[in-house]
């Protein structure tokens, strides 16, 4: 495996993983106009932006994509695995290589776990600190947990 900063030739393969991602898992989790929110908020200029800020990495096996997450300060964010290689561990390995990246810095990781998430995050020892839910232009209500995790004692 190989897990690396993502470059903007990464950015098309990294969006499509994405978007690909949310439109085959979320519509268990999300009505459609909850799907049609987070695939804009995963927009090609959000994606593109965090490659540029060195906050995006990759994750590939074989030389194929299967994963990516960010990185912004003690914020994790936009992590996603190709629905086809979930279960095997590469989110896992994402989420170890994106703590210990914040431990540098911080004591405390903080991330938004959208639905399908927040099992995978509670097993990791993160724990709900604050419900978040927003209105969407199309009448959707969206409903995420704020998570947060001690990274080290003090």
């Amino acid at each position: 495996m190989e897990y690396r900063k993502a470059d903007q030739a990464d950015f098309s393969a990294v969006l499509a993983l994405i978007q690909d991602t949310i439109r085959a898992i979320y519509p268990q989790y999300y009505p459609q106009g909850c799907v049609d929110y987070f695939l804009n908020w995963h927009s090609q200029g959000r994606v593109s932006a965090a490659i540029e800020a060195g906050q995006a990495h990759i994750l590939l096996d074989g030389g194929e994509l299967v994963g990516t997450g960010s990185q912004e300060g003690d914020h994790i964010t936009r992590v996603f695995v190709r629905p086809e290689r979930q279960g095997r561990g590469y989110g896992r390995y994402i989420l170890d290589r994106l703590e210990e990246a914040v431990a540098a810095d911080y004591d405390t990781v903080r991330l938004d776990a959208s639905l399908p998430a927040v099992h995978l995050y509670e097993r990791r020892g993160y724990h709900t600190v604050e419900h978040q839910s927003e209105r969407t232009e199309g009448g959707c209500v969206l409903v995420w947990d704020v998570m947060e995790k001690r990274l080290r004692e003090d």
